[in-house]
């Protein structure tokens, strides 16, 4: 199946809500090697100004990754998951991530550009909390290779 170039301009709606724990945001901080006290401690983050732990600035990739979900699962995207190559990710934050937010991304797919037997697909997720205020903007982008690739 090739991708749908009907695909670009669609949007899916945000679903599930994404809770931000304490131990995801330490968890995630040692796994990428952000060194930040205020990864690890309330009272760091305070003195900061947070209301809690903060989340390295890639943390968003967690919420962002589930709406991509939405895409890369619908059937008639024409998506085939084993051909997907990430190629880039770029992050707006309009305000750090704590724990205790609850977060809900929608997706839009704003570009899909043919490429050989293949196709670029541009993606946008608008990560909010579940009450509206705008928290980050994630911009993908996902090479998948066609047959013989």
């Amino acid at each position: 199946m090739s991708i749908n170039p009907d695909l670009q301009g669609r949007s899916y709606p945000a679903a599930e809500v994404y809770d931000v724990g304490r131990e995801k945001i330490r968890e995630f901080a040692k796994a990428v090697k952000a060194g930040n006290p205020a990864h690890f401690d309330v009272d760091a983050a305070k003195a900061l100004g947070h209301s809690d732990l903060v989340a390295p600035p890639t943390f968003a990739i967690i919420i962002a990754q589930r709406a991509d979900a939405q895409l890369v699962e619908d059937p008639e995207s024409g998506i085939d998951f084993s051909r997907v190559v990430h190629a880039d990710q770029r992050f707006t934050h309009h305000r750090a991530i704590v724990a205790g937010d609850k977060l809900v991304a929608e997706l839009h797919v704003d570009g899909v550009r043919a490429m050989g037997g293949g196709a670029m697909i541009t993606t946008r997720s608008e990560i909010s909390t579940v009450e509206g205020e705008k928290v980050a903007t994630t911009t993908s982008s996902i090479l998948v290779r066609g047959e013989g690739q």
